[in-house]
């Protein structure tokens, strides 16, 4: 019989499964978001969407055209994280070592085009581990902005 893991959803810096969907809180509005790869010589990874270089911080219209998923080690990362595998109710896991290690092993330095609202480090997180792109968070933004475009649509000032 094999061994249960039980893990809090949420739960704050618990130990990550390769194939878990990790969250690191940015500000109060946003989080970064990657992909437990695993260790390497000792070392945890998680695999993300980041700017490929330090000087295209600024996006355009919500866009970075150097972006890349890149291996990092965990705590370069960030040292407080959640595990947010948070569709595992709807959509299940793809098979981490048969499917979702060799598609993050094939786009590893490959150009990716950022966009906040369409493809941010959350929707390739997804992406990988159940093959779906998804943003909770810009799904939350769109509840707030969509009404307001709504009623400056129907006045005609939009």
């Amino acid at each position: 019989m094999g061994l249960i893991y039980q893990r809090k959803q949420g739960s704050s810096c618990p130990k990550p499964f390769p194939g878990d969907i990790l969250e690191f809180p940015r500000n109060k509005y946003f989080s970064h978001f990657g992909v437990y790869y695993g260790e390497r010589d000792g070392v945890p990874y998680v695999a993300h969407l980041t700017c490929r270089d330090a000087e295209n911080k600024l996006l355009l219209f919500g866009r970075a055209l150097k972006s890349e998923v890149k291996l990092d080690p965990l705590d370069l990362v960030g040292k407080k994280y959640k595990v947010r595998n948070m569709l595992d109710d709807v959509h299940p896991p793809r098979d981490y070592y048969s499917v979702v290690k060799p598609v993050i092993d094939d786009m590893l330095g490959r150009d990716v085009t950022f966009d906040i609202l369409f493809h941010n480090s959350e929707h390739q997180a997804t992406l990988f581990r159940y093959g779906i792109k998804k943003s909770i968070q810009i799904e939350k933004v769109y509840v707030r902005i969509v009404p307001t475009w709504k009623e400056l649509f129907e006045k005609k000032k939009l």
